[in-house]
């Protein structure tokens, strides 16, 4: 570069070393921040709001936690959830403000679903916490996980069964009887949403009796190109409300969330996604079909 007489502008620097920073640590408090760039924390603040408003960075719900946005990222460095956090979670944050439940976000893996983010809205859950990010949650038996099972593709779910009965680990019974899997399978598309195991109490293995949070759940899938992205979730008490009174009010506002969440990865060209509308996702309520828009 030409050698130019101007001075530099720090405030431009301070902003390029805390961007700097975030890629290499990939997610970073504020305190964290501070410690790497020595910045004050207010300075670190106003600096990351800015670059907030300019889409560089965002800020994870679940645990307040800083990250650069996927468009400061090499696509070949971009962790495989990151960017779907990224969209998703002013999403759930707009949901929960809506429901006043909390939710979750979760994506397969290889033989659970892995929570990756969280929204807790405090007026009705203060004293039970959604689950944390890492969370683990047993794919035949949470809401979640049947909803991954019932609309991924036929091959994929095989291969995750097979893979459930080869591991001898409580908790995947169910994976050793067909009859059942499919009936899950087939209620799951017929409503267009799941619920959890009668058993399931939040544990991956143990049943209700043993362990119990008291809540019920609903979820949805995220869908692009044919594939399950991930699930959203909606989580409540069980003695408040049953599932066919949260599909009723709620249940609109769950699938808005979930389109909401394909339509902004469509527009970003990460995938193709296909909203569940689009896909004849029905939720049903009691005697009757939500055609939900």
């Amino acid at each position: 570069m030409r050698h130019y007489k101007v001075k530099p502008i720090q405030a431009l620097e301070r902003g390029l070393e805390v961007l700097a920073a975030l890629r290499d640590m990939r997610a970073a408090s504020l305190h964290d921040l501070f410690q790497r760039t020595g910045i004050p924390k207010p300075t670190l603040t106003r600096i990351l709001y800015t670059l907030y408003r300019q889409g560089l960075v965002w800020q994870r719900m679940a645990d307040g936690a800083f990250l650069p946005s996927h468009i400061m990222l090499q696509r070949g460095r971009l962790d495989d959830t990151a960017w779907l956090v990224e969209i998703a979670s002013p999403v759930l944050e707009q949901l929960g403000d809506r429901v006043m439940w909390p939710s979750v976000l979760s994506v397969p893996r290889l033989d659970h679903m892995e929570v990756v983010e969280t929204n807790s809205p405090r007026a009705r859950f203060d004293e039970l916490p959604a689950a944390p990010i890492g969370f683990r949650a047993n794919l035949l038996r949470s809401a979640s996980g049947r909803a991954y099972l019932a609309f991924c593709p036929d091959q994929e779910r095989e291969a995750v069964l097979r893979r459930l009965r080869e591991r001898e680990i409580a908790g995947h019974e169910l994976a050793h009887d067909p009859a059942a899997v499919r009936q899950i399978v087939t209620t799951t598309r017929r409503r267009g949403y799941s619920t959890r195991a009668p058993d399931f109490g939040s544990h991956y293995s143990k049943p209700r009796s043993e362990v119990d949070d008291g809540r019920s759940s609903i979820a949805m899938p995220i869908r692009a190109g044919g594939q399950v992205l991930g699930c959203v979730n909606l989580t409540w008490r069980r003695k408040a409300l049953t599932v066919s009174q949260v599909v009723d009010r709620y249940g609109a506002d769950l699938h808005a969330a979930v389109s909401a969440i394909e339509s902004r990865a469509a527009e970003l060209g990460i995938a193709q996604a296909g909203s569940a509308a689009g896909s004849g996702i029905a939720v049903r309520a009691g005697a009757k079909d939500l055609e939900l828009p």
